[in-house]
């Protein structure tokens, strides 16, 4: 039934009906964005857990392994901002499926790296690193897409609830992929005589394609498409987003040389960096503290996710109850930086280094909803398509930094906790940047972009 039918007198019965209209889209478009994101989050960082068996069974050392990791990012860089204004073009749900059935091949693939390998009459590593620089090409605009798939549904005030709710996908996905990960790789090694990072490879890229048919099913473009919403709903929805738009940059190009766009750009590399640091190496640091089962690397490295989903929710409830949104990311950056300085200082100590790193997953994965709402406080249209491509784009070059800081801080001092001194820096560092947001770009109607 439409939630709103008719006119309220009232301007707080107008609030409320606006209210459940929009939980009524919460409602219909997160579970799918969720399921979707989850599956996408587990393709890119099970290269982590793979590493605990695939570098002994390829040849390959951590170096190797470093620059293969991070390689993913180079060709996310290079494809994202075309793919996500071929989505702004084309629309969300065929493109989102495209993406979806594409990075499932090639991450499935990555099962057969010396098959492969010999078959092009390539060398092991070269095939590793094509694989996943071809991995990050399939990928590219997915992330940036779902970002301006809300901006089209939601306005900047209402958004940091929606984005805690799909980026609780992060969480989710490295919660159950640790522990699905660790023990897919210890029950299914030498079956059919393939490895258990291969099994682990192989079956967790086919569930991308499985959902790429369910989003060309039951994902739409945009409120105007909408069949499950009345004419009045679909006029509300538009109203508000209308509202907030003429005050938004709308130019492509002015985006691109805005310094607002730039510095969330750096705001993203370095926070960012930290946490893909973490999450590409974190089975690894597990097992430097001396814990060598892989299924017990996989239900440890589930506790600092697991409590994250928590962090996530309450910093973005209480910064929309608040209205506030600058130290609801700066604080969260600051206490990720301790957290992973303290997780490296106390590295031996396996309960307390946990509990560092859990402190640190939460205050940064806590910052992620609220940090996500800031490009559409001044960005719409085109300018949207390509300001938050940019920004994601060369922000998202913080997987190439995360991976490389810590192989390298390893490769010179034999400590892999060398490097989480590092990626704790990043995040104070971002923490600076935030709080040089100009208050105004963050109020609760966005500014004029000059």
């Amino acid at each position: 039934m439409p939630i709103l039918t008719q006119i309220a007198d009232s301007p707080a019965a107008v609030d409320e009906a606006e209210d459940l209209l929009y939980r009524k889209v919460l409602k219909r478009i997160l579970p799918l964005l969720l399921l979707c994101y989850v599956v996408a989050y587990l393709d890119r960082v099970n290269v982590g857990f793979a590493k605990l068996q695939m570098l002994d069974s390829l040849g390959l050392s951590d170096s190797i392994y470093a620059v293969g990791a991070s390689i993913f990012f180079w060709g996310y860089f290079l494809f994202e901002m075309p793919s996500n204004l071929l989505l702004h073009r084309y629309g969300a749900r065929f493109w989102i499926a495209r993406i979806m059935v594409t990075w499932g091949i090639v991450s499935s693939s990555l099962a057969f790296i010396a098959p492969l390998a010999s078959f092009f009459h390539v060398q092991t590593s070269t095939m590793f690193y094509i694989l996943r620089f071809l991995l990050g090409v399939c990928e590219a605009g997915f992330f940036p897409g779902i970002i301006l798939y809300l901006n089209y549904w939601f306005p900047a005030r209402r958004q940091s609830v929606a984005m805690s709710g799909f980026l609780i996908a992060i969480p989710v996905s490295l919660t159950l992929g640790g522990i699905i990960s660790g023990w897919l790789m210890e029950n299914t090694h030498g079956l059919f005589g393939l490895g258990g990072w291969q099994w682990m490879l192989l079956l967790e890229g086919i569930p991308s394609i499985l959902v790429a048919f369910v989003v060309l099913l039951r994902m739409g473009d945009g409120i105007q498409s909408a069949k499950w919403l009345s004419a009045a709903e679909k006029a509300v929805l538009q109203k508000n987003l209308e509202q907030e738009s003429g005050k938004k940059t709308h130019s492509a190009v002015a985006a691109l040389k805005s310094p607002r766009v730039w510095l969330l750009t750096f705001i993203l590399l370095t926070f960012n960096t930290g946490f893909y640091g973490l999450a590409f190496w974190l089975p690894s640091i597990i097992k430097a503290s001396g814990v060598k089962s892989t299924f017990n690397i996989g239900l440890l490295s589930a506790i600092p996710y697991l409590s994250a989903v928590v962090a996530m929710i309450w910093n973005a409830s209480h910064s929309r109850k608040t209205g506030e949104r600058r130290l609801h990311a700066a604080i969260p950056a600051c206490i990720g930086g301790i957290g992973l300085i303290l997780s490296a200082l106390f590295a031996h100590n396996v309960p307390l280094s946990i509990v560092f790193l859990t402190i640190a997953t939460c205050a940064i994965l806590g910052l992620m909803p609220i940090y996500w709402t800031f490009p559409g406080q001044i960005l719409s249209g085109t300018a949207a398509a390509a300001g938050i491509a940019l920004i994601n784009s060369v922000g998202n070059l913080s997987g190439f930094t995360g991976s490389m800081i810590t192989s390298v801080a390893k490769d010179l001092t034999g400590d892999i906790n060398n490097g989480t001194y590092a990626l704790g820096a990043c995040l104070l560092v971002s923490c600076v940047l935030i709080l040089s947001i100009p208050k105004s770009m963050l109020n609760r109607d966005p500014v004029e972009e000059n």
